[in-house]
C-alpha cells in the first residue's frame, strides 16, 4: 500500500505509462511520507468508451484514479495530493481535470502485506510526515 489505479479510455505508450507511474510514486511518496518502495501503480486502459460519467444528461468519458492508502492523513493533504497527481496526469496523458475525479479508500496497514519490506505495513503516523 498505497496502489494507484488509474482507469483511462484509449491506449498509451508504454514510455509516457513509466513516466507517469514515476511522477505518480514520487509526489506520493514525498506528499505522504511514505517509503517509495511500498507503491504500485496501474494504468488500465479500458480501451475506447470503457470508461463513462453522467455529464449534463449525457454519459462522457472520463478517467478515475482510485488510491487506496493508510488511514491518518488529514483532508486537506489527500487534497493536494490529489491535485498533484491529477496534474501528472494531464500533463503527461493529455486527461482532461474536468474529467478527471481521484478517490480514497483508506486501509488499516495490516490490510497490505509486502513480504519484500517485513510484512504488513505500519499504521501511518504524524512521525512519518516529520521524518522522524
Amino acid at each position: 500500500m498505497p496502489y494507484l489505479q488509474l482507469d483511462v479510455n484509449g491506449q498509451y505508450p508504454s514510455e509516457a505509462k513509466a513516466r507517469l507511474a514515476q511522477l505518480l510514486c514520487e509526489t506520493y511518496a514525498s506528499m505522504m511520507s511514505v517509503d517509495i518502495r511500498r507503491i504500485s501503480v496501474a494504468v488500465r486502459e479500458c480501451g475506447d468508451g470503457g470508461v463513462w460519467r453522467m455529464i449534463d444528461g449525457r454519459p462522457q468519458p472520463v478517467a478515475v484514479l482510485m488510491c487506496d492508502i493508510r488511514r491518518g492523513r488529514s483532508a486537506e493533504l489527500r487534497l493536494e495530493v490529489a491535485k498533484s497527481l491529477c496534474r501528472h496526469c494531464i500533463e503527461i496523458l493529455g486527461l482532461h481535470e474536468d474529467r478527471l475525479n481521484v478517490e480514497f479508500t483508506q486501509h488499516a496497514g495490516d490490510e497490505m502485506y509486502h513480504p519484500t519490506l517485513g510484512g504488513y505495513s505500519p499504521e501511518w503516523s504524524e512521525d512519518e510526515r516529520s521524518g522522524a
